[in-house]
């Protein structure tokens, strides 16, 4: 892990996050907003600290912090797991720094959806260590977990939205959870957010009502409600149109760099990944084959990767 390290940069951040956002609620976005990032800067350093501190005092595991910028915000290290004498994963080991965006590559049934019901506690590891925010999961109580998914939330591919009531209520959910904010400002900042996502005006809808992309984009509006300090999103572009997955992509992006996101992205779809990724780890039967930043990937000779490269760019017939 270098201190030169760079995340990566497009012009999908250049714009605001509320340059479509009304201007009866834009101020209310925006203060929004801008605690939601205050709060992620002070999360990543509290992390970096704890782990500097870990590493000073010779903890085992934490001796890789010591005298770095950035320690990870969310790691694996030889993490494995199997379902009766299936395994799933063998000695996986990645991390995602602070305010970058790690994608998972892999053919189906890979471990890549695994390993992100892991990360949230919904599945305990065999073996192995996973720290989330710069803490050990393991052995957490579900009250301290609970803890943890409120730091770090994740995006589900059906969007595991509440089916029985509107649009507008299943992203007011956690405001009205957290119990600081008047009816009206979370009314406000509902309006913003689904603005923001490009949904503007469905708040009133059922998620029956809408397309699987819109499904998506309600989602993400709900998972920024709760003021994360990372997002996991699990095959956002899937059955969703090319149009829809651009627009996904550079909503992720956008939460990247100016709310300091951390991000790790699920995703089959190499040119989805190579528009996000500062890193990449790609898994094959078990075992993460390749982690590091997409170029490197590119230039790697095993020939699992170059097969995968090669599939991808096959141009089918119309």
């Amino acid at each position: 892990m270098s201190d030169e390290f760079e995340p990566k940069v497009s012009d999908a951040a250049a714009g605001p996050l509320n340059e479509d956002v009304t201007p009866d609620v834009a101020p209310q976005v925006e203060e929004f907003m801008a605690q939601a990032a205050e709060a992620n800067e002070v999360a990543a350093a509290a992390v970096t600290e704890e782990q500097q501190f870990a590493a000073g005092a010779g903890l085992e595991g934490a001796s890789y912090a010591a005298g770095i910028v950035t320690a990870p915000f969310i790691s694996f290290d030889k993490v494995c797991k199997s379902f009766g004498d299936f395994v799933v994963l063998r000695d996986v080991s990645f991390f995602v720094n602070p305010g970058e965006t790690l994608c998972i590559l892999g053919r189906s049934g890979v471990g890549k959806s695994v390993s992100l019901q892991i990360l949230m506690g919904f599945l305990k590891a065999d073996s192995g260590t996973v720290c989330v925010a710069g803490k050990d999961i393991d052995g957490m109580s579900e009250r301290e977990l609970q803890e943890v998914r409120r730091k770090v939330t994740m995006v589900f591919q059906n969007g595991a939205l509440f089916d029985s009531i509107t649009v507008a209520e299943n992203v007011a959910f956690p405001l009205r959870e957290r119990g600081d904010m008047e009816e009206d400002q979370i009314l406000q900042v509902v309006k913003g957010l689904l603005e923001m996502v490009g949904v503007a005006g469905m708040g009133s809808q059922l998620p029956s009502d809408l397309s699987t992309g819109m499904k998506r984009s309600v989602a993400i509006a709900r998972a920024l409600a709760a003021q994360p300090s990372a997002v996991l999103y699990d095959e956002p572009t899937t059955m969703v149109d090319p149009l829809m997955a651009h627009l996904l992509g550079d909503l992720i992006q956008r939460l990247k760099m100016q709310l300091h996101l951390t991000s790790i992205v699920v995703t089959h779809d190499m040119r989805f990944a190579e528009k996000l990724a500062d890193r990449v780890v790609f898994l094959h039967e078990g075992t993460a084959l390749f982690f590091g930043t997409m170029e490197e990937m590119r230039r790697s000779d095993d020939a699992v990767l170059r097969e995968f490269f090669a599939l991808d760019e096959l141009a089918l017939p119309v």
